[in-house]
């Protein structure tokens, strides 16, 4: 299922990619593009996101958030073996980001499996480079990468869940048909090419910073929708990550103004 929601973004947005192509012949990717394209979207869908599919089968969702909030450190890593350099102002934003997840889970208890841990440190690493990679080859530009990324890597999704023999369901209740038409909209047609459009702009390092918003997010609109209960220890943790998403945000503005000056 995961595959064809991909597929059905690209198919969502293939129109708008053909009208912009239309009469601009320098506009259509080369073969190489296309190629360096797949590779992307492999890198992030099949390795990314279906890993993490993998690994949530037998490792519980506070785990995995912890997990995924390591990125920026995967990203960092990246960044210093292709020869870049962090600046201090993403240095000082990991760093703070880093102690607001500890404190938003600590005296958590997690369920996790070996297995689920490996797969989703594969996921995680996969996800980061094929984002620092899209920076460093042929690509085109803008909704036409996007829209390739995603057909590529949703083919190779439902190739493998066919090839596993992963079981389809006969019949769609209209729960499960909006929930899947809500992720094919916003969190694929609209989530993922935000997200690569930033990573074109932007380091990967801040790009995937925010995986350091979506834990305190969750737990606030629990308490929003679900009257959850939001403990000091999580607003306090909330502050931090703010706190580092502020700083780098504002070191990053700060750098593209010297850049420009």
């Amino acid at each position: 299922m995961m595959g064809s929601r991909f597929l059905a973004a690209a198919l969502l947005l293939a129109p708008l990619v053909l009208l912009r192509q239309r009469g601009k012949p320098e506009n259509r990717p080369s073969w190489r593009q296309i190629r360096n394209c797949a590779l992307i979207g492999t890198f992030m869908l099949v390795g990314g996101m279906g890993m993490t599919a993998v690994a949530e089968q037998t490792i519980s969702s506070g785990a995995t958030t912890v997990m995924i909030a390591s990125m920026p450190l995967f990203s960092t890593l990246w960044t210093l073996l292709a020869g870049g350099r962090l600046r201090p102002y993403e240095i000082g934003a990991i760093a703070l980001g880093s102690i607001g997840i500890a404190v938003l889970f600590r005296g958590a208890e997690f369920q996790a499996s070996t297995v689920g841990v490996l797969a989703l440190t594969t996921a995680i690493a996969s996800w980061s480079f094929g984002s620092q990679l899209s920076k460093r080859i042929d690509m085109p530009r803008g909704t036409t990468a996007f829209v390739l990324e995603m057909a590529f890597g949703g083919v190779a999704l439902v190739l493998l869940s066919l090839i596993t023999g992963e079981p389809w369901p006969k019949h769609i209740g209209m729960h499960a048909a909006l929930a899947w038409g809500y992720l094919v909209v916003f969190g694929s047609a609209i989530a993922f090419t935000a997200y690569m459009a930033l990573v074109e702009r932007v380091s990967t390092v801040m790009a995937t910073s925010y995986v350091y918003v979506n834990p305190p997010i969750a737990l606030l609109m629990g308490a929003w929708l679900a009257d959850e209960v939001v403990a000091p220890q999580t607003l306090g943790a909330t502050g931090i990550i703010l706190a580092a998403v502020v700083v780098l945000t504002a070191g990053a503005t700060r750098a593209a103004r010297r850049a420009a000056a």
